[in-house]
């Protein structure tokens, strides 16, 4: 076991620890607003996409400032510089998670969705929709690090296949692409870049759970 592990178990309620916790929350909160974003801006709802939009940037700022919270807290701890470092690297990509979901909001706060084909519409609301509870199993995959190691790494695996479904969504958002009609080029353009925007989304939580094996394997 990692001296980590061991870390985690012996001083649960240290200040840093309980920050990760509630980035890796936050993240999860900014990726469900995504997820409101993106079904009021095809259902027309101005309103509530900008405050949906706010929420976002909001939270996002709140991640960045936990994260510059927690490497403060670990560059002053006790650990090993090896286990620092791998913490470090779980926060960072933790951090990727809310980054790519403010990212989204963005490109669809340049899109217009009143004469985007239904397909791309519904191709949209299901990898949002995807990307949404990939990172609520990335969220269980961290938490249970802090105390039952054989789960983690079981979350881990869940969060894999949860990945390999977005692909395959991404994969058919391609081709729907290359088949619709769009008002303008631009728009194909801007659809695009949400679609890719949305699969780092999934992809940031593959690392985060990529870091946690790391983490759990090291001796």
């Amino acid at each position: 076991m990692s001296e980590l592990i061991k870390w985690f178990e012996k001083r649960r309620e240290t200040k840093a620890l309980e920050t990760v916790k509630h980035h890796l929350a936050i993240a999860t909160q900014i990726a469900e607003e995504l997820e409101k974003a993106v079904k009021t801006a095809v259902n027309g709802n101005e309103k509530e996409f900008q405050e949906c939009v706010k929420r976002v940037t909001s939270s996002e700022k709140e991640a960045d400032m936990l994260r510059r919270r927690v490497m403060d807290e670990l560059a002053k701890g006790e650990l090993p510089p090896a286990d620092r470092v791998d913490l470090m690297d779980l926060v960072k990509r933790v951090d990727m998670i809310a980054d790519w979901c403010r990212e989204s909001t963005r490109i669809l706060g340049a899109l217009s969705m009143e004469h985007m084909p239904v397909s791309i519409k519904n191709q949209c609301i299901e990898m949002v929709e995807g990307v949404k509870q990939i990172t609520i199993l990335a969220q269980k995959c961290v938490n249970k690090i802090m105390t039952r190691t054989e789960e983690a790494l079981q979350a881990a695996d869940e969060v894999e296949r949860a990945e390999e479904k977005i692909d395959d969504l991404h994969e058919k958002a391609r081709i729907l692409l290359g088949k619709e009609d769009f008002p303008r080029a631009g728009t194909a353009v801007l659809v695009s870049q949400l679609f890719e925007t949305l699969e780092m989304v999934a992809d940031s939580c593959e690392d985060v759970c990529d870091q946690v094996r790391i983490i759990v394997v090291r001796k």
